[in-house]
C-alpha cells in the first residue's frame, strides 16, 4: 500500500522532475505571484480590482505592434505593452481630470478601444494561432530571456514596494490625506501604476492578457478571507498563488488541458473554498460567537 501511494506521489510531481519547460513554467509562476499577488492585495484595497482587468487589455496593442513587427520578441513585445500600458492610464487620467467624465469611464473608453485595436491588429495580420497566443498566453513556453524577465519584474515590484510600503497603505486609507502632509502621494501614485504595467506586462508572456490578471485578483481575494492586517494578506496571497500555480500546472499536464485557464481555476477554486472555510469565510463567521455589547 504504502509502494503505491510513493509511487502516486511520485507519479503526481514527475512533470517537474523530468521536462526543463515544466520547470521553466514553475519558476515563471513563483515569480509572478511573489510580484503581481501583492499588487493585486492593493488593487482590491483601492476598489481597483477591474481596474486591473482593464489595464491588463490595455497593453493588447502595444504587444500585438511587437509581435507583428518581430514575431515572438520578447524585447519588442515587452516594450510595446509597456508604451501601450502607460499611454491607456496616461490618457484616461488625462480625460478623468479634463471632462465631466469619471475615471472609471474614461478608463473602459480606452480599454474598449485598445482590446478592439489590438485584436483586429493580430486577426487581420496574424492568424488564429498567433490572436490565441497573444490572448491566452502559453506558460509552458517560456523561455530562458522570459524567465528572467519574470524575475527582474518580481525584484523590481518588491523593492518598489518595500520602499513605497507606508505611502501606499496610507493612500488606500485616505489618499486626500497622504497629499495633505506628504509629498510622497504623487511618487505612490505613478509608482503605484507602474509596478502594475510592469507586471501585466511579465504575465502577458505567461498567461496571455486575458489572464495575466487573474494572478493579480484572485489570490489577493482569496487572503481577504484568512487575514485581517495588510501586512498579513501581502505574504498569503503569494503563497495562494504559488499555490495555485502548482495546481494549474498540474492539473495542465495530467488532464491535457489549456495551462492559463487551468492555473485561473485552481486560483478561483482555492477562492471559493476559502470564502466558505477560512476563518472569515461564510461558515465559520456564521458558528462564531458574537459579542455584546454590555452596560
Amino acid at each position: 500500500m504504502m509502494d503505491i501511494l510513493l509511487n502516486a506521489w511520485l507519479g503526481l510531481w514527475e512533470p517537474f522532475i523530468e521536462f526543463s519547460f515544466m520547470q521553466r513554467a514553475l519558476w515563471g509562476c513563483i515569480a509572478l505571484s511573489l510580484s503581481a499577488a501583492p499588487i493585486g492585495v492593493f488593487l482590491m484595497l483601492r476598489r481597483m480590482s477591474l481596474t486591473g482587468d482593464a489595464m491588463a487589455h490595455g497593453i493588447l496593442p502595444g504587444a500585438a505592434l511587437g509581435y507583428l513587427w518581430a514575431g515572438l520578441s520578447l524585447g519588442a513585445m515587452t516594450l510595446g505593452g509597456l508604451m501601450a500600458g502607460i499611454t491607456v492610464a496616461v490618457c484616461a487620467g488625462l480625460v478623468a481630470r479634463h471632462t465631466v467624465l469619471g475615471e472609471d469611464s474614461s478608463l473602459a473608453v480606452f480599454y474598449l478601444l485598445s482590446l478592439s485595436l489590438g485584436v483586429l491588429m493580430v486577426s487581420t495580420q496574424g492568424s488564429q494561432v498567433d490572436l490565441l497566443h497573444v490572448l491566452f498566453g502559453s506558460v509552458l513556453a517560456l523561455n530562458d530571456d522570459a524567465l528572467w524577465l519574470l524575475m527582474g519584474v518580481a525584484a523590481l515590484t518588491l523593492l518598489g514596494l518595500a520602499l513605497l510600503y507606508r505611502p501606499l497603505v496610507l493612500e488606500c486609507l485616505d489618499p486626500n490625506f497622504l497629499r495633505s502632509v506628504s509629498g510622497w502621494s504623487p511618487v505612490a501614485h505613478y509608482g503605484f501604476l507602474l509596478m502594475l504595467v510592469l507586471n501585466l506586462v511579465a504575465g502577458f508572456h505567461a498567461l496571455g492578457t486575458l489572464m495575466a490578471v487573474g494572478l493579480m485578483v484572485l489570490p489577493a481575494a482569496t487572503a481577504r478571507f484568512w487575514v485581517r492586517h495588510v501586512r498579513h494578506m501581502l505574504p498569503v496571497a503569494s503563497a495562494v498563488a504559488v499555490l495555485g500555480s502548482v495546481g494549474g500546472l498540474l492539473l495542465s499536464y495530467h488532464a491535457d488541458w489549456p495551462s492559463g485557464p487551468s492555473i485561473v481555476c485552481c486560483l478561483a477554486g482555492l477562492l471559493f473554498l476559502s470564502m466558505l472555510l477560512a476563518p472569515l469565510g461564510v461558515i465559520r463567521s456564521r458558528l462564531r460567537p458574537r459579542r455584546h455589547l454590555r452596560a
